[in-house]
């Protein structure tokens, strides 16, 4: 079982560039050494947003304990250390697994 966090953001006024080379360049290490995975990233210039999900082995309890052990950590303080704010509005909620087949 894996609890999957999807999470929404409509970045700063011009700074979706530089949010994107942040991104790219910081979460696929910090997150996955701190054991969560990236499901996907994409960004949508034209409306200044970016969407990824991060999922986690387990229910959303031990998510969130996983989750708030990350955000004490020292290596998420040093990826956000002298970052400027680019994220104007976030939605992040949990999503429910459907299956296609």
């Amino acid at each position: 079982m894996k609890t999957i966090q999807l999470r929404r953001y409509t970045l700063v006024d011009g700074t979706y560039d530089e949010f994107v080379a942040w991104f790219r360049s910081t979460m696929p290490f910090v997150r996955p050494a701190a054991g969560f995975a990236i499901e996907f990233a994409h960004g949508i210039r034209e409306s200044n947003e970016f969407v990824w999900a991060v999922s986690a082995e387990g229910d959303r309890e031990a998510f969130l304990a996983l989750e708030s052990a990350y955000m004490d950590s020292d290596a998420r303080a040093a990826a956000f250390e002298g970052v400027p704010q680019r994220v104007a509005a976030s939605d992040i909620r949990f999503v429910d697994d459907a299956p296609l087949a």
